[in-house]
């Protein structure tokens, strides 16, 4: 468009030049003329007769410069100016032929006026147009023709016309060159711009300006970038907000959940003892019992149910504290096989009274990362539902009536300690002979109340929370578990972290040196440490007291549930990896 635009004002030049340039150089020459009829009036008296020295020497200057050719006569018609040449007394008998009317028939009066006519006169012997001016000088009376050739004036517009034309078309060629490349220049940050607005729109953080400039473009340029950044930062805000919300709102929906099953559980869980509890107290009420073994058997199922009620809420009140985090885990340093041990033995006379076996195979001194007493109560858990359900091959430990075994020792329950294969693990195995879990529950048992033959489970007390505070515990310790069906029975299992001794030694080397540079630096905080240390060291000997004063192992006892299978499933291991 700018291009068109050019184009038509270079044109309306070139017309207006071609159209006007010849009138407007006849107007200027008309001016000369006037201004030499001026010049030769004022130095040209009646008195004093003509000024010799100024026509001889500043006058030709005037007709030079306005290609003017002059005669004068006085007022007897005698040549005074001009006759030297031929053109001169041509221009002499044209004079006195105009002095007294005898040739202006054909030439066209531009201007007239008392002293002088301006007129277009043509040269018929030579074929030439001449513009004129002749009459009669005001202060000498005497007569006088000035004329300009008007080829000259034709040649000098049409040169002009033809430089004009030229110089517009070499200005045509330089301003669409200017323009292309003004163009390219303006356009290519332009063009940017536009895909860095359509980059932004689609999120595209990455697109930046680069072509920079002090000018509007730049600025603007500048500009987009800080909304780039802007926007990015106000989004990647939005984004964190917004994914806290949804965190809070799924912990939300999530505690809720956990908190309508708990209470759903809880319910169901509670119902039957307390109508056992609602019952006998009934009948003590209305002395169904009269004799005393009677009244002793229904107080002591009401006892029963008591404590097997007070036991669930404890249990329940541990898995909550765990599963929120409330409950913190301190990984320590200890023995394993010391635990191990002194559970085997707290747990010797309860396996006797269901006719079993129990034993531990593995070393005597086993090193593990732990919360020492976390891992008690998960040994805790496999241990009492190994004894729950131990069963012998005569009542299906393969499945399998009279198998014909040694029944001396048919009933085991055995621990066992190992490295796990290719790791720094110790695997932490509880087995006891019976009946094989089915196949499709052994994702299940770590499943909280879950159970299966709810009669045999409320048989010994169970409520079906044991196994998922060893779930809890586990994942608290970031550590594997799991269940399998093992040859003659069932298989419950753990890992932990084997403590190297040559580590852990250098580590308390290191500890040490820390704490003595600590001291060094800073006296006087060394004695609010080592208190510090000493009140820790007094909490972790009362937690330890408090553990070796259990009194009665059947507190100790934590169940999982499941039915004996009728007929068991090949033997398979569910892990619970984390």
């Amino acid at each position: 468009m700018f291009i068109g635009v050019l184009v038509f004002v270079m044109a309306a030049m070139l017309l207006v030049n071609t159209t006007f340039l010849e009138r407007f150089y006849e107007l200027r020459l008309r001016r000369t003329l006037t201004h030499a009829y001026e010049l030769i009036d004022a130095h040209i008296e009646q008195d004093s007769g003509v000024n010799s020295s100024y026509f001889e020497n500043d006058f030709p200057e005037v007709e030079r410069s306005g290609n003017i050719s002059l005669v004068v006569t006085d007022l007897d018609f005698n040549t005074v100016i001009g006759g030297k040449d031929k053109g001169e007394e041509l221009m002499l008998a044209r004079l006195n032929a105009y002095s007294i009317g005898l040739d202006e028939g054909d030439a066209t009066i531009l201007d007239k006026t008392q002293g002088y006519t301006v007129q277009k006169k043509t040269d018929n012997k030579i074929q030439t147009d001449y513009l004129e001016m002749w009459g009669v000088l005001p202060h000498s009376g005497y007569h006088f023709l000035m004329r300009i050739p008007m080829e000259s004036i034709r040649l000098s517009a049409r040169i002009s016309t033809e430089f004009v034309f030229y110089i517009i078309l070499i200005a045509i060629f330089i301003s669409i060159l200017m323009i292309a490349w003004m163009s390219r220049r303006i356009a290519k940050p332009i063009r940017e711009l536009t895909e860095l607005s359509e980059r932004m729109a689609n999120l595209d953080f990455d697109a930046k300006y680069t072509s920079g400039g002090e000018n509007e473009i730049g600025q603007l340029g500048e500009h987009f970038n800080r909304m780039n950044e802007t926007l990015e930062r106000t989004i990647s805000e939005l984004k964190t907000a917004n994914n806290e919300l949804q965190i809070n709102l799924d912990e939300k929906i999530k505690v809720d959940d956990m908190r309508r099953e708990f209470l759903s559980n809880v319910s169901h869980e509670l119902k039957t003892p307390l109508a056992l509890i609602q019952g006998y107290a009934e009948g003590l009420q209305d002395s169904v019992a009269d004799d005393p073994e009677s009244r002793d058997y229904y107080c002591g199922v009401i006892v029963d149910e008591a404590e097997k009620m007070n036991t669930l809420v404890k249990k329940l009140l541990t898995l909550n504290q765990i599963e929120f985090g409330n409950d913190k885990v301190e990984m320590v340093r200890f023995d394993l096989g010391e635990l191990i041990r002194g559970k085997v033995a707290s747990t010797k006379i309860l396996a006797e009274k269901k006719g079993a076996v129990i034993s531990y195979e593995g070393p005597e001194t086993v090193e593990v990362w732990g919360d020492e007493f976390k891992v008690e109560e998960v040994l805790t858990n496999y241990l009492s539902n190994a004894i729950n359900h131990v069963d012998d091959y005569e009542n299906g430990a393969n499945g399998t009536a009279g198998s014909g075994k040694d029944t001396d020792i048919q009933r085991r329950i055995v621990v066992k300690t190992e490295h796990a294969e290719n790791t720094s693990l110790i695997r932490i195995s509880v087995f006891n002979t019976g009946s094989h879990i089915p196949e499709e529950d052994l994702d299940l048992v770590w499943v909280k109340f879950f159970k299966v033959d709810k009669a045999r489970t409320r048989a010994y007390g169970g409520s079906g929370v044991g196994l998922s505070i060893v779930k809890a515990i586990m994942d608290s310790f970031h550590q594997n578990y799991g269940v399998r069906n093992a040859d003659g029975g069932v298989e419950f299992w753990f890992e932990l972290e084997k403590a190297g001794g040559e580590q852990l030694s250098e580590a308390i080397e290191d500890c040490k040196r820390m704490d003595a540079l600590k001291d060094r630096i800073d006296p006087e905080g060394a004695e609010a440490r080592h208190r510090g240390d000493a009140a820790a060291e007094q909490k972790n000997r009362e937690r330890y007291s408090a553990k070796t004063k259990k009194t009665r192992p059947e507190d100790e006892v934590v169940d999982a549930e499941w039915t004996f299978a009728e007929t068991p499933p090949p033997a398979d291991d569910k892990t619970k990896k984390k």
